[in-house]
């Protein structure tokens, strides 16, 4: 996966929050009929010391060291450049780069107490949000984690500098930033941004103190956007925070990275000696790539995990997962706001066509791909009719439907009348360019029998679809459109502004070549709104133009499926995986 107030904005946030809430924060039963979960998942969903609107991690004793395993490896310190940013980054670095912001397992905006005092809108006019930290937080080196690392954010993420190659600059872009101490970071808005509780979230905070040492440079405060320093402090943030190099990459949350070994996809991360939060947890945790669910199922049979955490849920996994309740296995399964779906690239001459998009969408039938692939782990589940929204949010619709699963023979009549023939081989060409694309995803034994069923739909129609299979495939082809046709899923924060990058013309995670001024319109639109009913009106003006240009086909909304064993409790949180409170863990009893 890839990986976005006058009452009170807090309020209005985190009141946003608890509506996705119904998405991804499980059911109420201890046996769900609809995800087989054989624990009480609502029981995992919050943090054992939150209050209120506040996250701190419990006080509890430390624990053995534990592994889990996760789908896909970790590759980058800094997931923030668009060419690093993933789910499997942000799932290793929950715990490693602390935020202002905690999301729990309903996807509830929380203000990490641990190392912020508040975050205050102080200002209606020109609307002015202040973070206020608490000061004695360090890096695991023992630096300080101030205000520096908050102007140090704003300056790679605005867009103001050359080289920062940021995934993302919503938001970002409107600040005029001050440190008005050490520990206090304000923002003055050039417009209204209700999402700004979505700002500096996303392990964002890089540690400014290490670009400081490694460019000579006296204050990262001082740095002006296109000074010449900023634009070697772009080069080191866009290009050195890969991997793992332990001098240059330090921890702010309860735990440092102690190791990355990329040849077994296998990252340990060990508590950080300056933590000034609660002291337990696991001693050790060894983070472990299984891309394949049922061995990440098998090797928790077999005690070589502890915990199994997938995004990518498997029928026959789920059952042996089920099946080890005896040995004292936990399996739990519930809605994510994560969804699968395929981007075509509209810099492929076939799909400079609208005709042949039309066509392809035409021709594949969600309903089979659910039904075969999805509806054994979750019996309610059916296919999106949304990009912009997940089904449980106020605002949506299908808009999909319409144009999809009307068969190879309204397929093929959509391409004759496109100017398409069909030859002698039975695939369709036009003006020299034959309909034979490729599927490109990673490595994932779902996606590969995704790629088996729009195979079969579209050979029927005369469209020839090809699977392309690449390891790599999220770690340096998709940022850069390299495929006809890309599977894979995108991990949503509860903030509607962080899907602008994706479709906007332009956009720095827009690798498909979408262009629309409608969309960029509704875009600017929605995330300047000083009301919460003119973003929505304009989010859902987003969401219709994207679906008229035929250029993405959402699949299905992702359920999560994981387990455990001698854990008190593990919750799988839909944005930052397992590991976004594993610094109060227990050993079950």
């Amino acid at each position: 996966m890839r990986r976005s107030k006058a009452i009170s904005a807090w309020s209005m946030l985190a009141a946003s929050a608890l509506v996705l809430s119904a998405c991804g924060g499980g059911g109420d039963d201890a046996a769900d009929a609809n995800s087989g979960s054989t624990v009480d998942v609502k029981s995992l969903a919050e943090g054992k010391a939150q209050e209120g609107d506040t996250f701190k991690l419990a006080d509890v004793p430390e624990m053995d060291p534990v592994t889990v395993a996760v789908d896909e490896g970790y590759s980058a310190y800094n997931n923030n450049t668009a060419d690093a940013n993933s789910s499997y980054n942000n799932y290793v670095l929950t715990s490693v780069i602390a935020g202002p912001t905690v999301l729990d397992g309903n996807n509830k905006v929380l203000l990490n107490g641990d190392v912020m005092e508040s975050i205050e809108v102080t200002s209606e006019d020109p609307f002015t949000v202040e973070w206020k930290m608490k000061q004695g937080v360090k890096w695991s080196d023992g630096d300080e984690w101030d205000c520096r690392e908050f102007y140090f954010a704003w300056l790679a993420s605005s867009g103001t500098t050359d080289g920062f190659n940021s995934a993302s600059t919503t938001g970002y872009e409107l600040m005029t930033p001050e440190c008005t101490d050490d520990y206090t970071f304000k923002a003055e808005f050039s417009e209204p941004y209700l999402d700004y509780k979505g700002m500096f979230a996303d392990v964002r905070l890089m540690p400014a103190h290490i670009v400081e040492k490694e460019l000579g440079i006296d204050d990262i405060r001082d740095v002006e956007p296109k000074s010449k320093e900023a634009k070697e402090v772009a080069e080191f943030w866009s290009g050195e925070w890969k991997g793992f190099k332990p001098e240059i990459m330090p921890g702010s949350g309860p735990y440092k990275i102690k190791s990355f070994d990329s040849n077994s996809d296998t990252v340990v991360l060990e508590k950080n000696p300056h933590w000034i939060g609660a002291k337990g947890g696991p001693k050790e945790v060894t983070i472990r790539a299984i891309p394949d669910t049922k061995a990440m199922a098998t090797a928790l049979q077999n005690g070589e995990i502890d915990v199994a955490a997938s995004t990518q849920p498997d029928a026959t996994a789920a059952d042996t997962l089920k099946s080890l309740a005896s040995q004292g296995v936990k399996y739990a399964s519930a809605p994510q706001l994560t969804y699968e779906h395929l981007d075509l690239n509209l810099n492929r001459d076939v799909f400079k066509d609208e005709a042949a998009r039309k066509a392809f969408f035409e021709v594949v039938n969600r309903e089979e791909i659910v039904n075969k692939l999805l509806k054994p782990v979750q019996a309610d589940a059916k296919p999106l009719g949304s990009i912009v929204f997940f089904s449980s949010e106020e605002g949506y619709e299908d808009r999909y439907s319409d144009k999809m699963n009307k068969g190879a023979e309204a397929a093929m009549k959509t391409l004759e009348e496109g100017g398409w023939k069909k030859g002698p081989d039975g695939i369709y060409a036009k003006d020299g360019v034959k309909f034979s694309v490729e599927i490109s995803h990673n490595e994932n034994a779902r996606r590969s029998q995704t790629v088996e069923i729009i195979q079969s739909q579209a050979r029927a129609a005369g469209i020839e679809i090809k699977d392309d299979t690449d390891p790599n495939f999220l770690k340096g082809r998709v940022d850069k459109g390299d495929y006809d046709i890309a599977l894979f899923g995108w991990s949503s924060a509860p903030f509607k502004a962080e899907s602008k990058a994706i479709y906007i013309s332009d956009g720095n995670q827009n690798w498909q070549g979408l262009s629309d001024p409608k969309i960029d319109e509704a875009f600017d639109k929605a995330t300047s709104a000083t009301k919460p009913e003119d973003a929505l009106k304009n989010y859902i003006a987003a969401d219709e133009a994207i679906a008229e240009n035929y250029a993405t086909v959402p699949l299905f909304e992702t359920p999560s499926m994981w387990a455990f064993r001698g854990i008190d409790r593990v919750y799988m949180q839909s944005y930052n995986g397992a590991l976004w409170n594993v610094g109060e863990w227990e050993a079950a009893e």
